[in-house]
């Protein structure tokens, strides 16, 4: 199983040369499975470029939405497999109490805020709502839960070719506590991280930030690496970077924040065009 970033800020986009390192585009990751099956993890603007590296021959992709935050949607309508009509898009989201999840994506993929309608675009397009529970995709094995972060917001536990990757890009499970309840089952998350492959995560805010955005759904470094430990990852990629934070000053908040806890667990920087085979041995 194969992972791509193709969008690794959160909250806004920022391109420039502060970011060119790790990205200024917004949330996307693609997870390609040894016989070429395709999921698409969020829909931020990095999705416009892993649109356009979808093979020609693939027939089916597959979107998988954590939440409806317009860093995590933005990119969606310049999906190019959207405007294929021989190609099955299937958009999986989390329900809510309140709209279905086509109303809500048709209140941005719709005039003023679109020039085309959701139910415009020529693929074969089908919207799930995310049960909480596990499906199978292809050669994917999906489990979803809610998950800390204002919403409703999901997170992804996907498993395919023998290995586990977690995504949780948007997940505040300390909610301002030292430490984590002694109890697995009340920590966020838990179940869907345990004993992962590769642990994707949040690691917005540096620890002075966070005193003052506590409860905003986000986690800090020594957070998101609390996270992983507990939860058993074997490995730690921090995600969701703050769209005000250059890459400099991303790499010295990890060296001083994160690696100082991490102990053995590998903890890397997610970056914006890379690739990792997971499970794969340095």
């Amino acid at each position: 199983m194969r992972v791509t970033f193709w969008g690794t800020r959160g909250s806004l986009a920022s391109p420039g040369n502060e970011t060119a390192r790790y990205g200024g585009n917004t949330s996307c990751i693609e997870v390609r499975a040894a016989d070429g099956a395709l999921l698409a993890l969020d829909a931020g603007t990095g999705i416009r470029r892993l649109g356009g590296a979808v093979p020609a021959s693939l027939r089916r992709v597959d979107v998988l939405l954590t939440h409806l935050h317009m860093d995590h949607i933005q990119g969606l309508g310049f999906f190019g497999p959207l405007y294929n009509p021989n190609v099955e898009v299937h958009i999986w989201g989390p329900a809510s109490t309140t709209m279905s999840l086509r109303a809500r994506l048709t209140r941005y993929l719709s005039p003023p805020f679109f020039p085309i309608h959701l139910r415009e675009l020529p693929c074969v397009l089908t919207l799930h709502e995310v049960p909480c529970a596990e499906e199978t995709v292809g050669p994917f094995r999906i489990v979803s839960t809610l998950v800390c972060h204002p919403g409703p917001t999901v997170g992804y536990r996907i498993t395919a070719d023998g290995r586990t990757v977690t995504y949780l890009p948007d997940h505040e499970p300390a909610l301002g506590a030292a430490e984590f309840p002694a109890s697995s089952e009340w920590t966020s998350g838990f179940a869907l991280a345990a004993d992962a492959d590769l642990l994707i995560h949040d690691a917005q805010y540096a620890d002075q930030e966070y005193r003052s955005r506590m409860g905003w759904g986000h986690s800090t470094f020594a957070q998101a690496v609390r996270f992983a430990t507990v939860t058993r990852a074997k490995q730690l990629i921090v995600f969701h970077h703050d769209p005000e934070r250059s890459d400099d000053a991303l790499e010295r908040v990890v060296a001083a924040e994160a690696l100082p806890v991490a102990g053995a667990l590998p903890v890397s920087i997610a970056a914006e065009g890379t690739s990792i085979d997971v499970g794969a041995t340095a």
